[in-house]
């Protein structure tokens, strides 16, 4: 058995919404009384769970409740969930960028972070005076810095601009030669957040393999968060899922990211009526039957509709979807009047199914979803619906596309004709 290098137990981590501040006197006294009375902070007691979809009626929320998990020496653990579950929290927490509200953390050796892009890089000094900085951040001696600082700049890829002021690099620069300094100085736990998806894909590829050979060779831990499935199941040998602050799986990579995938949605926007027909329902279900708002790259999905006609029945009803970016561009267009559907309701109440054979083609990332109706008039209903979509390497691409790979994944194969 190997030995527990990091043990998580009962951590939360409170936080209060609105301006900053300590709040009013009356809170300090009460937690004052407390304290010296040697009773629990009364302000632990209340809160809501994160919930960020909702309105909660309590100032106070729980960005982390009761997180408990053991890592082993060696061990490369992926730790994923949507935006706002609670991941970047509990990483800081980790590195001791903030301190937990209640519960301990008990690790043993040096814990190096790369939370954020040139974390700890000063503008105005040269990427190799950085490496040195960063370096003496991360608690290593001048002389251990100078004995790896040729095989950290060769690996970054800066090497010609290493003696020129760091304000000047790229996003992408910052990030290579911050993880290299991270993944070089040898910690006995390296903690990394999504930076990686600022390197292109070449850089991904010898980041991940440096992950590896951290792990398996130099018997190091890893602790990994990324929204890249692929990345996620070819690093991880173990996985915990966040929801809400809390932890809602741990265990076997590919279990956990089916668990991932069968969440259901909290982004469903019921609408209201309008000009006479109601949204009742809709979800969006994957190839197992399960409502997601993670879906994988081509998995079949279907569409399901229910619509109610306060007013007259139409004779002829036709529907579009229209899904969009982050930034409401239209990517593709799901209609019945393209495809020469004939939509006939009979009841005043009707359910509609609708199957998208081959799923999405689109690049990873997050899309909504509008829906028009024609009538005798159009009807529009706006975000019906928010859906994550993720590459998990079974649609044959093995590395996310990038923005100068375009929109669409084409799946293709290659042979030397002979």
């Amino acid at each position: 058995m190997a030995e527990t290098i990091l043990k998580v137990e009962n951590v939360s981590k409170q936080y209060r919404l609105g301006t900053i501040g300590t709040g009013t006197i009356s809170h300090d006294l009460n937690r004052w009384w407390a304290k010296i009375r040697g009773k629990q902070d009364p302000f632990l007691k209340i809160g809501e769970t994160n919930d960020r979809s909702s309105k909660g009626n309590s100032e106070y929320v729980w960005a982390l409740k009761d997180i408990n998990f053991e890592v082993k020496k060696g061990e490369v653990l992926g730790i994923i969930g949507k935006n706002g579950a609670g991941k970047s929290t509990l990483l800081k927490i980790l590195s001791q960028v903030t301190s937990p509200t209640t519960g301990s953390i008990k690790s043993r050796g040096r814990i190096a972070s790369l939370l954020e892009v040139g974390t700890g890089f000063h503008p105005e000094m040269t990427g190799r005076e950085n490496i040195y900085l960063n370096g003496a951040i991360l608690g290593m001696t001048k002389k251990e810095i100078s004995s790896k600082i040729d095989e950290i700049i060769a690996f970054s890829g800066c090497e010609r601009y290493v003696d020129t002021p760091v304000k000047r690099y790229s996003s992408g620069m910052k990030v290579r030669l911050a993880f290299a300094v991270a993944a070089h100085l040898e910690p006995d736990i390296l903690v990394v957040d999504e930076v990686l998806a600022v390197g292109d894909a070449e850089f991904q590829k010898k980041a991940i393999g440096k992950m590896k050979d951290i792990s398996k060779q130099g018997g190091r831990t890893v602790l990994f968060v990324s929204h890249d499935m692929g990345a996620i199941q070819s690093l991880c040998s173990r996985l915990v899922v966040l929801e809400n602050g809390g932890v809602g799986f741990q265990g076997k990579v590919q279990e956990g990211i089916n668990y991932y995938l069968s969440v259901k949605s909290t982004f469903l926007n019921l609408c209201k009526s309008k000009k006479g027909v109601q949204v009742i329902d809709f979800e969006v279900r994957n190839s197992k039957s399960n409502i997601v708002e993670v879906i994988e790259v081509f998995d079949p999905i279907s569409f399901n509709l229910k619509l109610l006609f306060e007013n007259n029945i139409p004779s002829d009803l036709k529907i579009e979807y229209f899904i969009n970016d982050l930034f409401g561009q239209p990517q593709t267009t799901i209609s019945s009047w393209l495809n020469s559907e004939i939509i006939t309701p009979r009841e005043n109440q009707i359910e509609l199914k609708t199957n998208l054979i081959n799923g999405f083609s689109l690049k990873e990332g997050e899309y909504s979803i509008n829906l028009r109706l024609f009538t005798s008039e159009t009807i529009d209903f706006e975000d019906i619906y928010i859906f994550n979509l993720i590459n998990t390497n079974f649609t044959g691409y093995k590395y996310p596309l990038k923005q100068q790979h375009g929109r669409v994944y084409t799946p293709n194969n290659w042979n030397i004709v002979e």
